[in-house]
């Protein structure tokens, strides 16, 4: 779609080319953390990647019910994608589920904007930077998403967090 080769891309994004075809071959599933990073050499937003198949829905969708919310986390990570079908979409809007020990990857995250969320149920360890952080329900967070960060679940409850940042 944006006339890159896999060995482009790789380059781009600083992974190796057999990691852009397995992934391409859904041979591998990759992270979010790692998926996040391929996607920011074409660039687009991980929201807008998992919604690209979506049929254009007549008129604008107001209101979006649970079962029609993308799943864009991977393994013990649920992220529910709110207003995945509006177009020109200038924010993600996230339902984050984290199972005991989910986390978004060993890699840290960065991305252009700001991050903000509140957890809703159990707890969640947030790294930003050299600083971690520990968050129970009811607790906030908003920073600067350029800043390396990353989320972990130490605990043995499940973790709900509703959170923001702008689609790249």
């Amino acid at each position: 779609m944006n006339g890159l080769s896999q060995r482009e891309l790789a380059k781009r994004v600083g992974v190796t080319n057999s990691t852009i075809s397995m992934i391409e071959k859904n041979g591998v599933s990759p992270s979010v953390s790692s998926l996040k990073k391929v996607l920011s050499g074409i660039p687009i937003s991980i929201g807008d990647f998992f919604t690209l198949e979506l049929e254009e829905i007549e008129p604008e969708s107001i209101v979006y019910k649970a079962e029609e919310m993308p799943d864009i986390g991977s393994n013990n990570l649920s992220l529910k994608l709110i207003g995945a079908r509006h177009k020109g979409r200038s924010m993600d809007l996230l339902r984050e589920r984290y199972e005991p020990g989910a986390e978004t990857g060993s890699e840290m995250l960065q991305h252009p904007g700001e991050e903000a969320g509140l957890v809703i149920s159990g707890e969640i360890e947030l790294t930003v930077g050299f600083q971690v952080y520990h968050l129970k329900a009811g607790d906030g967070y908003y920073f600067n998403s350029q800043r390396p960060h990353r989320f972990r679940n130490v605990s043995d409850e499940v973790c709900e967090i509703v959170s923001a940042n702008p689609s790249v």
